[in-house]
């Protein structure tokens, strides 16, 4: 118990002091091809049968890859030289806000699903734990 304890207290103390470097943090994810499922359900919504969309969005991969870019990097021509299915709303539906978004299953990085994981590890802490108004745990 005095481990979980110190353990609790170590941690709190590191959350508040915590920042985060938010454009580092977004050129890590694009650069990952976090939205290259996205991309795939773009061209699926557009009536790409799924098999079909998994490969272009692979050969979309391989050419990123060999261009030094990210999906959202390219231009609409480099799109449409690999599927003429790419339209101009493809940028809206690959952004790193929209990828986020539409992410809502519980642990999912989707502001709602976030919302909900909190607020029940909140009701728990509360229930458990005394926790102060600036969410210090006590």
């Amino acid at each position: 118990m005095d481990t979980v304890k110190g353990c609790i207290a170590l941690f709190n103390g590191m959350l508040v002091t915590m920042k985060f470097n938010k454009d580092r943090m977004y050129a890590s994810a694009n650069g990952g091809f976090t939205n290259a499922t996205d991309a795939a359900d773009y061209l699926v919504n557009h009536g790409v049968p799924f098999r079909d969309a998994h490969g272009i969005i692979g050969q979309l991969v391989l050419y990123c890859i060999d261009q030094n870019k990210a999906i959202d990097e390219l231009t609409l021509d480099e799109l449409k030289a690999i599927s003429p299915v790419f339209e101009e709303d493809i940028y809206d539906a690959i952004s790193m806000e929209t990828c986020v978004s539409k992410r809502l299953t519980i642990g999912a990085p989707g502001q709602e699903a976030m919302k909900k994981v909190i607020e029940q590890e909140r009701s728990y802490l509360n229930e458990e734990w005394l926790i102060d108004d600036d969410d210090m745990i006590r």
